[in-house]
């Protein structure tokens, strides 16, 4: 057991050490308070004054467009002409001005006359001048508190019911997606840092021959077991720190976007799962890591093969769009059980829909029992194949190794 606490030691110094580690465990919160800072600095530097008011001009072909010129802080001002209209934006009298055609009820389309350089209207004056042009039409014909009430938007609320009826204690929405979704990318891309950084480690100790000292002070199950480990709780550590920093993001990233973030629920189940996934994520992926590390005889070939499983642990995130078009649908229940995308798509799926009890223990028990396994078959082939250099055993062979041991 003291092997293996200092085998532990010493791997998980060397993988807190390396630059990847360190970037990736940092650099997320770092770029996320970066991302906040600029938003609110152009926010400031290019923010309109709260009383400023647009001029925007108009030309009535049709000649009914003669009430409601004030929309929020848009003032519509009548050219009789285009001409006139024109002289008036060159000499700064208005903002812009637009072209109400005489045959505009057929045809519903104006013609919008700026000096900016815009790619489309923006939204706010599409908004103030669709209003203004709605109730001139409608004017004479429904009452003005009607007129408003098709112009607002509808504030829809949604209410989840539980199976007796009654009001659930959690809603879900879009912005509960953002947490899980920006979390399962995390989690994929430690793994994969985490996955390279033990092949890298197992590579060069083997080409460099160091790996018969170790084997001569410790048995390849205390080597191995003290590296996972050491691996799995510098994955802890990594999304402690993420977890630390995460309210203060949240906090800070609400108040710059308006309040966006402000309705996100981040439910309590979600951050003690988060740990639990992650950290047998990791401990997967060691094992996995240990399997290609002692098959291989160089870093190089041990991250080629790596390949295969590490994409297969970014399918919940290349299938994303479609999970949120059909969160229900069976085959994201396969995927949370499946061992390699079972972290990342249970995360995703619990932002938006409850995951029943006996999918989460089936998803658990079958992760642990992939570690076990594959830590028990690590062990026989590294110890088979550790010091077999300039060739990689076949399939067959590494088959009948786990068949006799």
């Amino acid at each position: 057991m003291n092997k293996i606490g200092l085998m532990f030691k010493h791997e998980f110094i060397q993988a807190i050490k390396k630059t990847g580690y360190i970037v990736l465990t940092l650099a997320i919160p770092v770029l996320a308070l970066i991302i906040i800072g600029v938003v609110q600095l152009f926010s400031t530097l290019f923010e309109p004054a709260v009383n400023e008011l647009t001029r925007v001009g108009y030309v009535d072909q049709v000649g009914i467009f003669n009430e409601y010129p004030d929309q929020e802080l848009i003032q519509f001002i009548p050219y009789h002409s285009e001409k006139n209209a024109n002289a008036a934006l060159v000499e700064g009298e208005i903002d812009e001005f637009f072209l109400i055609p005489a045959d505009f009820s057929s045809t519903v389309s104006i013609q919008r006359y700026t000096m900016a350089r815009e790619l489309e209207t923006p939204v706010v004056k599409k908004y103030a001048i669709s209003s203004f042009l709605i109730k001139n039409l409608l004017k004479d014909e429904v009452p003005p508190g009607i007129i408003d009430t098709v112009l607002s938007p509808i504030d829809m609320s949604v209410i989840r019911l539980d199976q007796d009826g009654s009001v659930a204690d959690s809603q879900s929405n879009i912005g509960n997606i953002i947490i899980p979704g920006v979390y399962a990318f995390l989690l994929s891309m430690a793994l994969m840092f985490g996955n390279n950084s033990l092949i890298s480690g197992l590579g060069e100790e083997k080409e460099s021959r160091l790996i018969e000292v170790l084997t001569s002070s410790v048995s390849v199950s205390q080597m191995l077991i003290g590296k996972v480990l050491a691996l799995g709780a510098a994955g802890l550590l990594q999304v402690v720190l993420w977890l630390i920093s995460a309210p203060l993001i949240l906090d800070l990233a609400s108040s710059t976007f308006g309040g966006l973030l402000a309705n996100i629920q981040i439910p309590p189940n979600f951050m003690v799962f988060g740990v639990v996934y992650f950290v047998l994520g990791y401990l997967l992926f060691a094992v996995l890591s240990v399997m290609i590390g002692g098959i291989v005889s160089t870093a190089a070939d041990g991250h080629n093969l790596s390949m295969f499983y590490i994409m297969a642990g970014y399918i919940p995130l290349w299938t994303f769009g479609a999970f949120i078009a059909i969160p229900e649908h069976p085959i994201w229940v396969v995927l949370s059980i499946f061992p390699i995308t079972a972290p990342t798509m249970t995360m995703l799926r619990m932002g938006v829909s409850v995951i029943p009890g006996w999918q989460l223990v089936a998803s658990l028990g079958v992760l642990i029992l992939s570690i076990a396994i594959g830590q028990f078959m690590s062990v026989k082939i590294f110890r088979t194949f550790m010091l077999m250099y300039g060739k990689r055993p076949r399939a067959r062979e590494i088959f009948q190794v786990l068949k006799t041991s």
